[in-house]
């Protein structure tokens, strides 16, 4: 719906003002007046035939999305449950502004309804991850690269179901919406460079227990392919990259830490100096999520 007004009208004049202090203003103004101006912007791209003014147009309405990602970020931040599918839709709206996610919960919907066809209750840890895994990775054909920065596409979450392809994130994180909705007790750790999800005893709690978090967990899963790893080999990784394992690997990562993960790899898709401002801003949004 376009905004019809004369201050509008008056400001689009100016954005192919040659004077930068000039564009600097009115852009400013332009965000303010925010996103229900998008639809004018738009129309005016469509009658402008100089590319200059239209790559400035595009910087305005990239702009208006950009502003409004933060408060919906810091919206989900301040809120009582971090939604974890949720804060994945949102990185992919950074580069998918008009991302629609009612095809998303469609796909993690079927997947989950098909998990759950195959669970009933005297199933053991070790069976619920291979019936998860069989499903997700088997039959829902989701494929598992190597993390690329050359394929930004693959860390968003709609992308990844689209083409049944990811990373150890966005797979890791498609893992555990799956264990979460179908109450399974297993959830994304703190292991470097890897996206490793552990089965926990259902008796565990982060915040009350006082041993080693490995002793209250059953295995792993490795997030990019549903590979089960046990005590030993998450031990013998952690010797190949001569790191102590100490006991704050093995505890669950929360939701928002692993949204910023995320965040944090996505910025390092955008290296070239014609999108590095958007790495500046995907890193802002991780800091946003320290706050």
């Amino acid at each position: 719906m376009m905004q019809p007004t004369t201050e509008l009208n008056a400001l689009f004049t100016l954005i192919d003002d040659p004077d930068e202090e000039v564009f600097s203003t009115v852009s400013n103004r332009l965000v303010h007046l925010g996103r229900n101006i998008i639809p004018n912007l738009e129309n005016l791209w469509e009658n402008t035939l100089s590319e200059d003014v239209q790559e400035r147009i595009e910087m305005l309405i990239h702009r208006l999305h950009y502003t409004d990602l933060t408060h919906d970020l810091s919206e989900w931040r301040d809120g009582a449950y971090h939604d974890l599918l949720f804060g994945a839709l949102l990185v992919a709206k950074f580069q998918y502004p008009d991302l629609h996610t009612t095809p998303v919960l469609q796909d993690i919907e079927k997947i989950r309804r098909n998990v759950w066809l195959e669970l009933n209750s005297f199933l053991t840890p070790l069976e619920q991850a291979n019936v998860l895994s069989s499903i997700i990775y088997n039959y829902y054909n989701l494929k598992g690269v190597e993390v690329n920065y050359t394929h930004p596409d693959e860390f968003f979450i709609h992308k990844v179901l689209s083409s049944k392809k990811g990373n150890a994130i966005s797979n890791g994180i498609i893992y555990q919406v799956m264990c979460e909705l179908l109450d399974i007790h297993a959830k994304i750790i703190n292991i470097p460079k890897q996206m490793v999800i552990a089965f926990y005893h259902s008796d565990y709690d982060p915040l009350t227990y006082k041993g080693h978090p490995s002793e209250k967990i059953h295995f792993y899963v490795d997030g990019i392919s549903g590979q089960a790893y046990s005590h030993k080999d998450i031990e013998g990784y952690f010797k190949r990259i001569s790191v102590p394992p100490t006991p704050s690997y093995y505890k669950p990562i929360s939701h928002k830490r692993i949204i910023q993960i995320l965040i944090e790899e996505v910025a390092k898709c955008f290296d070239l100096p014609s999108n590095a401002y958007k790495k500046e801003e995907l890193l802002k949004l991780a800091v946003l999520l320290d706050q």
